[in-house]
């Protein structure tokens, strides 16, 4: 699996552990950065990963900013990009086998390496149910997309 990787400034802390808990796994790294501890805006590199989500250039991807939050949010902005914040197992495991979430947020500030590592295993080993209630439910969620890509803003 190719999977995507992009930090903030904030998110520096965790880039070696993140970035090796991936390649660890057999999976290929596409690294968006950044790699210096200059400051940058969060959104700048959610959009960067949820682009390449977007294109297939990566089939998933961990974002890691201070909190996490500002990034999953700015990422879920994305036509296509389902984005979760996640600091617990299951929430990281049940994020794609139900929701089909396809990038992982972490929040630096949170957790630690051994927590984001282990958080990351999970998120890449889970694999979509595809069973019909969530194939239902995620079709309900493409709807609501396609209604606000429609709505004029107010």
């Amino acid at each position: 699996m190719k999977v995507g990787f992009a930090c903030d400034h904030a998110g520096l802390p965790l880039r070696e552990a993140v970035t090796a808990a991936i390649r660890g796994r057999g999976h290929e790294t596409v690294d968006l950065g950044v790699f210096t501890p200059d400051p940058v805006d969060y959104p700048d590199v959610a959009e960067a990963l949820g682009r390449a989500v977007q294109s297939g250039r990566v089939d998933r991807g961990v974002l890691v900013c201070g909190s996490g939050v500002g990034g999953a949010v700015a990422a879920n902005k994305l036509h296509g990009v389902r984005a979760c914040l996640c600091h617990d197992s299951y929430s990281a495991h049940q994020a794609v086998e139900h929701d089909n979430v396809n990038v992982l947020a972490l929040g630096a500030r949170i957790i630690g390496p051994a927590l984001a590592v282990e958080l990351v295993q999970t998120f890449l080993a889970a694999a979509f149910s595809g069973e019909d209630r969530h194939l239902r439910r995620l079709a309900k969620v493409a709807a609501l997309e396609q209604k606000e890509a429609r709505r004029p803003p107010e």
